[in-house]
């Protein structure tokens, strides 16, 4: 019985030549193409592709109305705004998420409120949430992490019971649903991000979702400063009246016609990543060490990420060496996230510590992230599941 093969990090042959990174965009030609049109038109910004987008993306996630903005980060500054959080207003939200999720309540005064995760979904815990309640909460905002469905029954019943406005973080959801109910038009608002590792790109970018046509007219007013009204509407007109608080984080027609190219093949991405954790799952099922993303039957998860938990009793290695381990084998892994509560910042500035949240803390030091993206190939997957393989194998107690 031969032993373990010797790692990349000891000075054996890696799995890959090349780096795989944990996610990469794509663009097709007919991308290029949707972009040098608008390049040889009369609009740049401001223009009618940008409501085309709207228009079509609202369409595919069941809302009302959508408003796109410069940045996943802008769309949820513009519907933390919009839903009215000013200073002394708290909103809970989950610790286990990119840091955006929680400034942007800050950016409006106001003071996130970490409640734990499940620690089977790790996604916002909603007996947690009641529990975190005060008379100064405004806003409840869970997040759809790796693209797993928040239990938002059960959310929106906790929201109902104070009259608070639920604001969806959907930027690993795009295409995820709920009992067959896409996510995007089942809460007061819902943001999504077109960074180049999301579903669709356009190359920075988001969304918000709506199903309230004056909450869709304050968006779109935020983005644009304040002014009444948006440049294709100013053309009789000199005057641009700034009636309320505003930023610039308009989307571009260029931006725009990329995302809508992109759209057209959302299916097909999901279900390319659909694939690919499928085979993750049946690769690492039989392996006691780690354990597999969750998933919920009658729930469409996005997969956005394929977050791979490590059983530290059955390791004798920590999370970071693995990490470097699979890293050496050209494998580009990734952690998801440091819980944004043990940042500096947030410590300093709100006080807060290691424990407030002990499943999300958990979870957090657990968790590797996978390569998973519609370009992998099959040969691709195959060499994930060897590396994580061989470095468990050397790594197992």
């Amino acid at each position: 019985m031969t032993g373990p093969e010797t790692l990349a990090l000891h000075g054996g042959r890696p799995v890959r030549e090349r780096m795989l990174p944990y996610g990469r965009h794509e663009v097709d030609e007919a991308d290029i193409q949707a972009v040098v049109e608008v390049l040889r038109g009369d609009w740049l910004t401001n223009g009618p592709t940008v409501r085309r987008f709207e228009e079509a993306f609202a369409e595919r996630v069941g809302a009302g109305f959508a408003v796109a903005l410069s940045s996943g980060t802008a769309a949820l500054h513009a519907a933390v705004h919009v839903a009215g959080i000013q200073p002394g207003d708290e909103v809970i939200t989950s610790p286990l998420t990119f840091l955006a999720s929680a400034n942007c309540i800050l950016y409006c005064g106001g003071t996130p409120i970490f409640a734990d995760v499940d620690p089977e979904t790790l996604n916002l815990d909603p007996a947690a949430t009641e529990a975190a309640l005060t008379a100064r909460t405004r806003v409840i905002l869970p997040i759809h992490f790796a693209g797993l469905p928040c239990a938002m029954d059960r959310i929106h019943a906790v929201a109902r019971s104070r009259n608070l406005t639920v604001i969806e973080d959907a930027a690993h959801a795009l295409g995820a649903a709920i009992g067959g109910r896409p996510v995007g038009g089942l809460s007061e608002f819902t943001t999504f991000s077109f960074h180049p590792v999301k579903h669709i790109t356009t190359g920075e970018g988001g969304m918000v979702t709506t199903n309230d046509a004056d909450l869709a007219e304050r968006l779109r007013r935020f983005r644009n400063h304040g002014i009444e009204r948006e440049v294709r509407q100013r053309q009789a007109t000199w005057r641009q009246d700034m009636v309320t608080f505003g930023a610039n984080y308009r989307l571009t027609d260029l931006q725009s016609a990329l995302g809508l190219s992109q759209l057209r093949r959302l299916d097909a991405s999901l279900k390319r990543r659909e694939e690919i954790a499928a085979r993750y799952h049946a690769a690492f099922a039989a392996m006691p060490e780690v354990m597999l993303a969750p998933t919920q039957p009658g729930n469409r998860h996005a997969w956005h990420i394929y977050p791979l938990r490590l059983d530290r009793d059955r390791l004798r290695e920590d999370r970071e060496t693995i990490f470097q381990a699979l890293r050496a084998e050209n494998i580009g892994v990734m952690v998801h996230y440091l819980p944004v509560h043990l940042h500096p910042y947030y410590q300093e500035r709100f006080g807060t510590r290691r424990g407030m949240c002990p499943a999300a803390e958990a979870a957090a030091a657990q968790l590797l992230t996978l390569p998973l993206f519609p370009r992998m190939t099959d040969g691709d997957a195959a060499d994930v599941i060897a590396a994580v393989g061989k470095v468990i194998q050397w790594a197992r107690r």
